[in-house]
């Protein structure tokens, strides 16, 4: 069969969550979409509350991911725990909560497996080293397909996971930086690639985030906690298309909506 995956980019605050709750489902009938997998680790801001990860599969997703700003709202760790649908990049120290890949039920009695791993490029680096953390993961996994949410920084840490995976898993995407990149692709080995799918938030912002307040930081003001910006929102994401029967990715774009 043709598995058709969505893969949709860090929701933003209230806004965020609110269009997600809105648009998500009529995307996922308009294209067929089988799997969903959301990036949820900015719904509070920064970091996600359990309430949230809650609205976010309300609104049609089979999977939530997180990155860098899992810790930011602590009460999210026993979530973590008890609700294998909700992932933290693998390669976090095994001393914290949750777990960063899981094998799902799919359509026709699919495995679908989704790892979530996070770049060291730019970003902290006590993480454990993505690369050698995924070959763990799929040595374990035993899934028919693997998806990957690849939350980093840098753009050639990115495309270098997807060359290194490429055979081995069907998707990869990248997530953290809010911009979404006009690459989608599929590599030589049936890898469906996109360097980074964006955000779902206030189209009317730096990242999300009000534009007052990021100016304030480049000028050398007093930090301020950060807020989601108000006004018009957008969702941006990417489909997958892969065939079960050679797994390999058959076809990858994008997916954009603009409030």
């Amino acid at each position: 069969m043709i598995l058709n995956v969505l893969a949709v980019g860090d929701v933003v605050g209230d806004g965020g969550l609110d269009y997600l709750g809105q648009h998500l489902r009529a995307l996922k009938k308009l294209k067929n979409i089988h799997f969903t997998v959301v990036n949820g680790e900015n719904a509070s801001g920064v970091g996600i509350l359990p309430r949230q990860a809650r609205a976010i599969f309300d609104a049609g997703a089979d999977v939530v991911t997180l990155g860098n700003h899992t810790w930011n709202r602590i009460q999210i760790a026993d979530f973590l725990e008890d609700d294998r649908y909700t992932l933290r990049p693998a390669n976090y120290t095994s001393r914290v909560p949750g777990r960063g890949w899981g094998v799902y039920d799919g359509p026709q009695g699919l495995r679908i497996g989704v790892l979530n791993l996070i770049g060291r490029c730019e970003m902290d680096s006590n993480f454990e080293n993505p690369f050698t953390t995924a070959d763990r993961a799929l040595k374990g996994m035993g899934a028919d397909v693997v998806l990957v949410d690849f939350h980093a920084e840098a753009t050639s840490e990115k495309g270098a996971m997807a060359w290194y995976l490429d055979g081995r898993a069907q998707a990869l995407w990248g997530t953290h930086t809010h911009v979404p990149t006009a690459d989608a692709q599929v590599l030589p080995k049936g890898l469906g690639f996109v360097t980074d799918l964006g955000m779902t938030g206030p189209s009317h912002s730096v990242l999300g985030i009000r534009p007052e307040q990021a100016i304030n930081r480049f000028l050398g003001g007093l930090p301020r906690r950060f807020e989601p910006a108000d006004g018009p929102c957008k969702l941006e994401s990417a489909v997958f298309s892969i065939d079960t029967d050679t797994r390999t990715c058959i076809g990858a774009e994008r997916l954009d909506l603009h409030g």
